[in-house]
């Protein structure tokens, strides 16, 4: 493989760092020809590294694109990639003379490229963010900057994420650290907790946030002592912030630290970073190399390496206050501290090393070519369909299942969803996105489309609004009409009350639905008495079953933001509003404080949806005396999984959150509101569950009691589980029959 990287050459700080890193170390596999337009210490750099680097140099854009074509024709390369706003632009020329895909790395914010410099940003900012949309790939260093992007209406489906990787080979000894500490004028002794940054003075970092939050972290603890690596136009103002706050003899200011970092980072206690804007920084990784406990603004891609209260702490920007509290725990104490360093380093060297970097860039090539090369055809792709992006965990968990079967039978094929929130779509998973009222837009992506997907769920059913059945009926109608092969995927029937509605359901499934494949035998049932005859019928599973739960480290973040430690005994409450449900809240209460006297077992109530969960599990806990804890808003739904699988028993009215546990072996008992909730526990082969109609204390503690035995013994729990996901695979092949893949 041959690529050709253009940049300007007069780069620094962490773009600078990314590119000559990862070209030094893709030359090993690869040819990666760099080519800057200008020569100096980059170039130099580059070239003592052995990266093979040419110089094109001028103002003459024409006659540089010129230049470049022919190069790139000769060179026999296959990608063209950029970074920089002069590479971009230079980029965007070369698209139609050379004919290869053109990628770009966005090193950071490009509207922030140029903060305080209004001129170039008229000019540079504005060719840059134009330049920019006309490429044909971005690659943004942090899924934070993908999804910035993609909020200012980037197309989703074009973007890769790439993290700053370093070398963690430990660095050799670097001496004693007070003389040198000393030597640069920082009063600190054998008991001082020193504190430090490496970074540029200027807006973006927001150091006076640093300067007051470690004023009012002194104030508590009088350990620490701050060390600031680095210079710029802010300095002054930074220096007399720190005398004005009284902690000008706790502070140094460094300037540029010669002879490399290492040596700062090895006199270090604490790594922070106060920056309102970032991408992915190496000062961060660069100090997990040291084992740092590390404290920095939740920005960028910085909470994908820090866990909260896990292994560091994140604050919001300008919330020194936050940060001055972080401060003082770490100071006061040691073991924290450590051991905060130790989980970080773990994560870091294992997820964001230099190789890690380099095996997904060269995968993001592959990629590029391989879609580059895909044949053009009028009509590609499938358009999903179902009740996404309304906030509910167990809907959006159905379209990540159902978008991660259609990625591997094509990863290049597209894939459009209608959704409620299409923004959020967008951004969550990286698909095209159309509002389910845009009547105009999603019968243009049908036009184009090879299969339309009815997306899992009970979307056929009259009982939470007649409009909903329209909506549904009205588009598998409309798919088929514009040519589409029509597939209803791992789903559930029902309950359709009224007689007209069924006759109506029945005539569209019968005339526009290919093949429908259900997620349990009750909607099978219901079908047949509806007189739904026409399509192929199988009996599958829910697609959310083959959903996998989030590492370990977000799990015990999930659980310690509620309060929660991670290593307790818990019986979770999955809740939520109903018809009946002020009636049965008490009774529910009532279970939780009896699982507590009788097993030791503390009450959560986890919110699925969590717009609406949160009031139904405060109605249902609102009596407790004994210990308890809220999840509202856990995150994805592997994060949710993952708080399900520390449970010892859920009890639960939400359909999903007993598909969820069910996955992780844990014993279940059903509320049931819905008979969704009885025909998912009767198809695993579970009977615990009781009516939320007229819910009795006694039978619902009878029922925890032989949770509670379950708990010994989960074997039958999950090999019935396995069946069911091996039995969902089937949703998958045929869409793949009906892809004709």
């Amino acid at each position: 493989m041959k690529v050709i990287h253009l940049i300007s050459g007069g780069d620094s700080g962490g773009a600078k760092t990314h590119v000559l890193s990862l070209l030094q170390h893709l030359n090993k596999s690869i040819t990666a020809q760099l080519v800057c337009f200008r020569d100096g210490p980059f170039a130099d750099e580059a070239r003592a590294l052995g990266i093979p680097t040419e110089i094109m140099g001028g103002n003459n854009v024409w006659r540089i694109r010129k230049q470049l074509t022919a190069y790139i024709r000769e060179g026999g390369y296959q990608v063209i990639h950029c970074h920089g706003a002069r590479a971009n632009m230079i980029g965007s020329l070369l698209r139609k003379t050379t004919g290869l895909p053109v990628v770009t790395t966005v090193h950071s914010d490009y509207r922030l490229d140029y903060m305080g410099r209004p001129l170039s940003r008229l000019t540079y900012g504005n060719i840059n963010a134009r330049a920019l949309r006309k490429l044909d790939y971005r690659i943004g260093v942090s899924d934070a900057m993908v999804d910035l992007l993609i909020s200012r209406g980037f197309a989703p489906d074009r973007f890769f994420t790439i993290y700053n990787g370093i070398d963690f080979t430990p660095a050799p000894p670097q001496g004693d650290r007070l003389p040198w500490l000393r030597s640069l004028g920082l009063d600190a002794d054998e008991d001082s907790v020193v504190v430090g940054i490496a970074a540029r003075m200027n807006p973006v970092k927001d150091m006076s946030t640093l300067i007051r939050g470690f004023a009012a972290g002194y104030g508590e603890c009088r350990r620490l002592r701050l060390l600031i690596a680095g210079d710029g136009e802010e300095r002054r103002k930074l220096e007399a912030l720190a005398e004005e706050l009284g902690v000008s003899d706790k502070v140094c200011f460094a300037g540029w630290i010669s002879g490399g970092m290492d040596r700062f980072y090895s006199a270090l206690d604490i790594n922070a970073l106060t920056s309102l804007s970032e991408t992915f920084p190496y000062a961060l990784t660069e100090g997990t190399r040291f084992h740092l406990a590390t404290v920095a603004t939740a920005v960028g891609g910085i909470p994908y390496l820090i866990d909260q209260d896990v292994n560091g702490y994140l604050f919001t920007p300008g919330d020194w206050e936050a940060l001055g509290r972080h401060l003082a725990a770490l100071g006061r104490d040691d073991k924290l501290r450590r051991s905060m360093g130790e989980k970080l380093f773990e994560k870091a060297s294992s997820q964001f090393s230099i190789q890690k970097t380099v095996d997904t860039q060269l995968s993001i090539y592959q990629e590029i070519l391989r879609r580059h090369s895909r044949p053009k055809q009028t009509r590609d792709g499938v358009v999903i369909c179902g009740a996404y992006g309304r906030g509910n965990a167990g809907d959006d968990a159905i379209l990540e299942a159902i978008l991660q079967e259609m990625r591997a039978i094509d990863p290049d094929m597209p894939l459009t969803v209608l959704s409620k929130n299409p923004k959020d779509t967008r951004l969550t998973y990286r698909v095209r996105a159309i509002h389910r009222s845009n009547f105009f837009l999603w019968q243009h992506a049908m036009r184009h489309s090879r299969l339309y997907i009815n997306g899992g769920g009970s979307l056929i059913q009259d009982v939470t609004s007649r409009r909903s059945l329209w909506f549904y009926l009205n588009n598998i109608s409309m798919a088929k009409r514009l040519g589409n092969q029509v597939q209803m995927f791992g789903c559930g029937i029902g309950p359709v009350t009224r007689e007209e509605h069924r006759h109506l359901a029945a005539r569209v499934l019968n005339r526009c639905v290919d093949v429908i494949t259900l997620r349990e035998p009750d909607s099978l049932e219901e079908l047949k008495a509806m007189g739904v005859v026409r399509p192929k019928i199988l009996l599958t599973a829910d697609p959310a079953l083959t959903l996998r739960r989030a590492p370990d480290d977000e799990i015990d973040s999930v659980l310690l933001r509620a309060g929660i430690p991670p290593q307790g005994d818990y019986i979770c409450f999955a809740l939520r509003r109903w018809k009946g449900f002020e009636d049965a809240a008490a009774v529910l209460g009532e279970a939780a404080a009896y699982a507590y006297r009788e097993y030791g077992l503390t009450p959560v109530f986890l919110a699925v949806e969590k717009h609406q969960d949160p009031g139904a599990a405060a109605m249902a806990a609102s009596g407790l005396t004994i210990p308890h804890y809220f999840i509202n808003d856990a995150g994805d739904a592997g994060r949710i999984i993952g708080a399900l699988s520390r449970m010892k028993i859920v009890v639960s009215m939400r359909l999903h959150a007993l598909i969820f546990a069910a996955g992780q072996g844990v014993p279940l008992i059903g509320v049931v509101y819905d008979p969704k909730v009885s025909s998912f526990l009767r198809y695993i082969g579970q009977e615990l569950f009781l009516d939320l109609n007229g819910l009795r204390l006694e039978e619902l503690t009878a029922l925890i009691d032989r949770a509670a035995e379950q708990t010994h013994h989960p074997e039958e729990q999950e090999a019935a589980v396995r069946k069911l996901q091996d039995m969902e695979s089937r949703n998958a092949e045929i869409a793949r029959g009906l892809l004709d893949m």
